[in-house]
């Protein structure tokens, strides 16, 4: 009889430890039961900050002021446009400087918070990330062609014109995209981690011709001389227009924060003002 008590008694402590370690929820140090966030955006919120990742090599949308140091010395119109969402969210901006495909691949991942990092639609970045609503717009629908050397702008006038060409674009970007969508031929296509690498290369005759946004390759073109942009334009859909935040998928939480702040801004006019004071501000730093 001791020895079934005995056993009896070791079940019941086993039980009510079970028990114990089983409940609903986690209780905090007096009692109170706290759940985990329900999604990113209570995340952000219950830990105080929220990660940026972006390429700062696009100017005037984000580049460095080498005269200042950690993330003061990033700068441009995605910076302000993370500031601004940080500061609604009362919570730290944390700018995580990465390459472009690292950026792409740090969203779909779900490493960080936001791509901030002048980020264009496309149908395959939108199957693998949320993606806001557009919060900047070119001039011009169609702002994506080719820059070229200075005097050679007229060997694209048409799409058959690369076929004797090398070209050369940023690995991941939007300009991959078009050339191998709409370009029918060409003699070799070179992919490069940042556009910056790809306007070298045509500089120093590497390549014939860099596909490019048009404001980007116009104020490079302007900064440092012997490039110029061709009048061949891309065919984009004008639904897809826009610079847009992306945010890891499912997210929808964020996303719509992020929309709401972004509808805010353009309703007074700030990001074109921005665009236009960060345009200024990169010329004076000659950076391209």
């Amino acid at each position: 009889m001791k020895k079934l008590f005995a056993v009896l008694l070791a079940l019941a402590m086993i039980f009510s430890m079970a028990a114990c370690s089983s409940g609903g929820g986690e209780e905090a140090a007096g009692g109170e039961e706290t759940a985990e966030p329900a999604n990113r955006l209570e995340a952000i919120k219950a830990r105080g900050y929220i990660e940026m990742a972006t390429e700062p090599y696009w100017a005037p949308m984000e580049f460095i002021d080498s005269s200042k140091t950690g993330d003061d010395q990033y700068q441009g119109v995605d910076i302000e446009l993370g500031k601004y969402i940080a500061e609604k969210l009362g919570v730290e901006l944390r700018i995580v400087p990465l390459e472009f495909s690292a950026v792409l691949a740090s969203i779909t991942e779900g490493k960080y918070d936001m791509a901030i990092s002048a980020l264009a639609y496309s149908p395959g970045r939108a199957e693998n990330m949320n993606m806001s609503v557009g919060y900047r717009f070119g001039e011009e629908a169609a702002s994506y062609g080719f820059i070229l050397r200075e005097g050679e702008e007229g060997k694209i006038v048409n799409a058959e014109d690369c076929k004797d060409l090398v070209l050369v674009t940023q690995s991941g970007s939007v300009q991959e995209g078009f050339v191998n969508d709409q370009i029918p031929a060409y003699k070799d296509l070179k992919l490069v981690s940042s556009m910056t690498d790809g306007y070298l290369m045509v500089s120093e005759g590497k390549a014939d011709a860099c596909a490019t946004d048009i404001n980007n390759g116009q104020l490079y073109a302007e900064a440092n001389g012997g490039l110029a942009i061709s009048s061949f334009r891309f065919v984009v859909d004008e639904s897809t227009q826009g610079t847009r935040v992306g945010v890891p998928k499912g997210e929808d939480e964020l996303t719509e924060f992020i929309n709401g702040c972004i509808e805010e801004l353009r309703a007074e006019g700030t990001i074109d003002k921005w665009y236009d004071e960060y345009s200024d501000y990169a010329r004076s730093l000659g950076i391209e």
